[in-house]
């Protein structure tokens, strides 16, 4: 059915208010973080703040959950759009990179928070795994065709997937406390090289 009137400023309503969100999560963390401070971001009523979220842990997985399916989607899509193994490697560790030097009040509510988080809310943690592991099966696939192609050499793709995965965690870790002196293409290109110089044939 097309979308209705309503409907377009709700969507847009409440991009707003996932937007002010992270920013509050990132910046006084989820136990600090109040649904007044969140409604004053947004620039809304508090009364209509709970319209849309009727609690704080609400609008906290919301926030997660959207920026994770963003990151997943424009993660399959660039590994995809690829022609190689070797670029859609690239493209993995790209795409990850850019996307959390680009949403950075993303990376502090996902990585400083989600911990505790999870160790309390079971349904929200399984919804999170899912996210998650989502990325990695993307990666997963592309190292299986590659192997069956013998544009690598035989490895545990699962196991490599996730490895790739936490190396560009690493990386962004690095970058977001000013570890790291590269740029973000120098960065692209260390993590890209190790990478593929790890798994490709000997």
């Amino acid at each position: 059915m097309p979308r209705t009137k309503k409907d377009v400023v709700t969507e847009f309503r409440t991009a707003e208010i996932l937007q002010a969100a992270c920013r509050v999560f990132a910046e006084q963390g989820f136990e600090q973080a109040t649904m007044a401070e969140i409604a004053r971001v947004a620039g809304v009523a508090k009364g209509t703040l709970y319209l849309y979220y009727p609690s704080k842990q609400d609008i906290y997985w919301a926030a997660l959950g959207r920026s994770l399916l963003e990151l997943a989607a424009a993660t399959r899509s660039q590994v995809e759009s690829a022609a190689t193994a070797e670029q859609k490697v690239h493209a993995f560790i790209a795409t990850k990179l850019r996307y959390f030097e680009e949403h950075r009040d993303f990376f502090r509510i996902y990585y400083s928070e989600v911990g505790r988080a999870l160790c309390r809310h079971g349904q929200a943690a399984r919804q999170f795994d899912d996210l998650y592991l989502e990325q990695v099966k993307v990666l997963d696939q592309v190292l299986q065709h590659a192997v069956r192609r013998k544009a690598i050499r035989p490895i545990r793709t699962d196991a490599t997937a996730f490895a790739l995965f936490d190396l560009t965690r690493s990386l962004v870790t690095q970058r977001l406390r000013g570890l790291s002196r590269a740029s973000l293409d120098e960065d692209i290109e260390f993590a890209f090289d190790l990478a593929w110089k790890g798994i490709g044939h000997r």
